[in-house]
């Protein structure tokens, strides 16, 4: 069995067993920090569907109000126009095959990538490298379109995707330790207030089942349902 830190023993102490207010939460992770380096702060929530089934998958974008703390390196797939677009809304690297053969090469340089919807004849060669990376474009989170400028400045803003996984499980992140508290509640309300509004018509039973709030180093913080069920 894997024994715990000192540190991680200290900071579960703090840890209360019942479920915590959002504020609560929050307050109780930023008292826990102990690490050197500037901790992630991820939201967890396991939810009551079976991703096997088409519609039940649950998965979608949401812009951050106050982003996660990194502005991301946007790559554009696109030509003609839209690459003067592209590069005109700020994305770091713009191209077209040119691009996908320096990918193919081996280069991975950036953390998000939009393409237009004509150039994915060419994108969707190098599905085996950005899918299990998740930077594969794709419709259904907004970054395979000919509207590259909006693309590009929410992605940049805080734009972040959520997906369940095959344990019926939702990770993402919400900003650092570092944060002011309230830009960390506004974050992970907003994420909250997405993935409830993105339930699917088939689930049945409890949707959401369980959510956590924990940064990188700690152990996670139960939160109540007010948090989250109106």
């Amino acid at each position: 069995m894997k024994t715990r830190g000192k540190r991680y023993r200290s900071s579960r102490e703090l840890v209360k067993p019942q479920a915590h207010t959002l504020e609560e939460a929050v307050r109780i992770l930023k008292a826990m920090k102990t690490a050197k380096f500037d901790e992630s702060v991820d939201l967890s929530l396991h939810l009551g569907v079976d991703p096997k089934h088409a519609d039940q998958m649950v998965r979608g974008t949401v812009v951050l109000p106050h982003g996660l703390g990194k502005s991301k390196k946007v790559l554009v797939i696109a030509s003609g126009e839209k690459v003067r677009e592209a590069e005109a809304a700020g994305a770091d690297f713009v191209g077209g095959e040119d691009m996908v053969e320096k990918i193919k090469g081996g280069w991975l340089d950036f953390d998000a990538v939009v393409s237009t919807p004509d150039m994915m004849r060419l994108v969707g060669g190098l599905g085996k490298v950005l899918g299990p990376r998740g930077l594969m474009p794709n419709p259904k989170t907004g970054t395979v379109t000919f509207d590259v400028k909006t693309a590009v400045r929410e992605t940049k803003a805080g734009k972040v995707e959520y997906r369940v996984d095959k344990t019926g499980v939702i990770h993402v992140g919400v900003g650092k330790v570092s944060f002011d508290a309230d830009k960390i509640r506004d974050n992970t309300r907003v994420l909250l207030e997405a993935i409830v509004k993105a339930k699917p018509s088939t689930a049945k039973g409890k949707y959401v089942k369980k959510v956590n709030l924990a940064a990188t180093m700690s152990p996670g913080v139960l939160l109540d349902e007010a948090a989250y069920v109106k």
